[in-house]
């Protein structure tokens, strides 16, 4: 169970009392936002996407409020993004859809988080299950994901591109 990896890895930091569990899915923005009782933007949403090479996975880590910009993402990475299917999810991340989080992944997968973020105090990222969270600052959630960078390379979702 993905959780569970996601709770060993937090108690080697003696975070792992900070993982929030509800009685409700959080699968979503929606979900989340509801469960936790934060606005939307502030859940920390994690997209997977296919790496160039196909045999592992780019998590992008944004705020709830915004979506992936094609050719932001393109002129970054030097592909075009393409999003895991349903069925290789749990296989690149180690988690099941809903609950893809930046912690305890395979060591061949590349986190990147998003400038968006940034402009919150603490955000909520799942924590390995579709009802889980947890509450990081910024800093924390690139020391504890280990985030390759920050990167621009998402648009609010109801800004036409």
């Amino acid at each position: 169970m993905s959780i569970e990896n996601v709770r060993s890895y937090f108690k080697t930091l003696n975070m792992e009392e900070h993982i929030l569990e509800f009685p409700v899915s959080s699968a979503t923005v929606a979900l989340a936002a509801q469960a936790v009782g934060v606005e939307p933007a502030r859940i920390a949403k994690t997209l997977s996407f296919y790496n160039k090479a196909g045999d592992s996975c780019i998590l992008v880590v944004t705020s709830g409020d915004m979506k992936i910009d094609n050719s932001k993402f393109k002129k970054f990475f030097g592909f075009k993004a393409k999003m895991l299917s349903g069925g290789d999810v749990e296989r690149l991340t180690g988690h099941e859809p809903g609950g893809v989080c930046p912690f305890s992944n395979p060591d061949s997968t590349e986190i990147y988080l998003d400038q968006s973020m940034e402009r919150f105090s603490t955000v909520f990222p799942a924590a390995g299950s579709s009802n889980s969270a947890i509450e990081l600052s910024c800093s924390q959630l690139q020391e504890y994901s280990h985030g390759k960078q920050w990167v621009d390379i998402c648009t609010p979702i109801n800004e036409t591109i």
